[in-house]
């Protein structure tokens, strides 16, 4: 694990290893950053009425898209927020202004990642947000997918969430409270063989969080998913995402993949990653306290049975 400090990249032994670019504050081990946060974001927040303030939360992989827009909506509310990622983005290290965030640079892939992530929170965590994942498109089909493809995929989209998962419950249920929220997929219920490791992977995702809602729920801790569809984040439209692999294999520009894949929601397009924190955000307050074992799709109506 490395921990961003002004003009060093520091590991968890304190041992310096580069020189890393120069960030606006810290403290002892850890980037702190101020979010700055949209009047149209407050907005949302106050219109729901949602105050954290005073809660400790953890989201994994929150330096981009969906994570990064948790990460945002959850310091709007009063969270302390501790997220970490592979690597920072120009968003995240922008934040420098209003609530509390601290960035932790780990690979969440790593058996110990998740862990050492949930550590810097401290004794106690009221907020999980096991978000982390990644989608690789398969244009070859089943055969060309490896066993270090699929181990891979299971890895930072089921595992990454179960050891997350472990290392926050212990606090949890010594309070008696808590939430934790799945990013999962609608390729858990509408797998693709175009991303069939993935839909396997989020499949088991959505099982196991189903498995431990029955588990914790009478012990006062709430676990639910949430499914989006298509979402305008580098997963699909990135470089490397899903439109620009599938543009490769089969020459169709990425736009009209984009668009192919918009068109089959009843809405016609993705849905935005401030759409997805925004509910992520709801399910983490005392407003859905009552709202555990469940799964919340948000596709523009893509996923077509009841």
């Amino acid at each position: 694990m490395h921990l961003r400090l002004p003009g060093l990249l520091v590991n968890a032994d304190g041992a310096v290893c580069r020189p890393a670019q120069s960030l606006d504050s810290s403290r002892y081990g850890v980037l702190v950053l101020r979010s700055e946060v949209s009047e149209r974001t407050l907005d949302r927040r106050n219109g729901m009425n949602i105050n954290l303030a005073g809660r400790t939360a953890v989201v994994t992989g929150g330096s981009r898209g969906i994570g990064l827009a948790v990460v945002r909506q959850l310091a709007a509310s009063g969270a302390r927020v501790i997220t970490g990622a592979k690597s920072p983005s120009a968003e995240i290290e922008a934040l420098i202004h209003d609530r509390q965030v601290i960035f932790a640079e780990i690979d969440l892939a790593h058996p110990s990642g998740p862990a050492q992530l949930v550590a810097m929170a401290g004794d106690r965590v009221d907020i999980l947000v096991n978000n982390v994942g990644s989608a690789r498109a398969r244009p070859g089909g089943f055969l060309s997918v490896t066993d270090d493809d699929w181990a891979a995929s299971l890895t930072l989209n089921l595992m990454a969430a179960v050891r997350a998962t472990r290392a926050a419950l212990p606090g949890m249920l010594a309070a008696g409270a808590g939430v934790i929220v799945m990013t999962c997929s609608v390729n858990a219920r509408l797998p693709d063989p175009a991303v069939i490791d993935y839909s396997a992977a989020k499949a088991g995702l959505a099982a196991f969080a189903k498995a431990l809602s029955k588990e914790v729920g009478p012990r006062g801790i709430r676990v639910n998913t949430v499914s989006p569809g298509p979402v305008a984040t580098d997963l699909w439209l990135g470089r490397s995402g899903v439109a620009a692999t599938v543009s490769r294999a089969t020459g169709v520009k990425p736009g009209d993949v984009e668009s192919q894949a918009a068109a089959g929601s009843a809405t016609g397009r993705f849905s935005q990653p401030t759409e997805v924190a925004d509910l992520i955000l709801y399910l983490a307050s005392d407003q859905a306290a009552n709202i555990t074992g469940s799964d919340f799709v948000i596709d523009g109506g893509l996923v077509p049975t009841l």
